[in-house]
């Protein structure tokens, strides 16, 4: 797996009205199960992953596209394509309980109630507690630490006036205007 990071301040509330972001011109929805940890974890086994897990939220991973693709050929961070103002939509965290650790679900998006995404996290390529295990080789997992954990197919473009709508079953929807 690959990671990028986004500041805290970039977090926004499901039901946010956002603006279209400055200096793109090809701005693009991802939704996402986020799971948020709950204790803190370092370079622990996949076995034990779900032991971090506090619980799962839906989220939107917004992208300027345009800017991440010239990052991206040119061999550079991903920065200004994914860290920025109201790029890490997520709804309010469903608390572990009797979720288990997630490895099926459906999860789908609408623009302006049109499906552009719709798949089940077990389609995910890494499983969440292979992403975990993987993360804490690298970090010390933190309480309050959101992690998104990758897009079906079907991201693409949004634009101003879209209402996007979203679904992770058993843990939420969200909305974006």
């Amino acid at each position: 797996p690959f990671y990028f990071t986004k500041a805290p301040q970039t977090l926004t509330p499901s039901g946010a009205t956002v603006t279209y972001p400055p200096e793109t011109s090809n701005y693009h929805f991802e939704m996402e199960m986020v799971v948020a940890i709950g204790k803190v974890g370092f370079r622990v086994k996949a076995e034990d992953a779900h032991t971090l897990i506090y619980g799962y939220a839906a989220g939107l991973d917004m992208t300027r596209r345009d800017l991440q693709l010239v990052a991206r050929d040119k061999g550079r961070p991903w920065d200004l394509g994914k860290d920025f103002e109201q790029s890490a939509v997520c709804t309010a965290i469903t608390p572990q309980g009797s979720l288990g650790v997630l490895s099926s679900g459906a999860i789908s998006l609408q623009v302006n109630g049109q499906a552009k995404q719709s798949a089940d996290l077990g389609q995910l390529i890494w499983s969440i507690p292979e992403l975990l295990a993987d993360l804490s080789q690298y970090y010390h997992l933190q309480p309050g630490d959101l992690i998104y954990t990758g897009t079906p197919e079907g991201v693409g473009p949004v634009l101003s006036g879209d209402k996007i709508t979203g679904h992770v079953e058993g843990v939420g929807s969200l909305e974006l205007n």
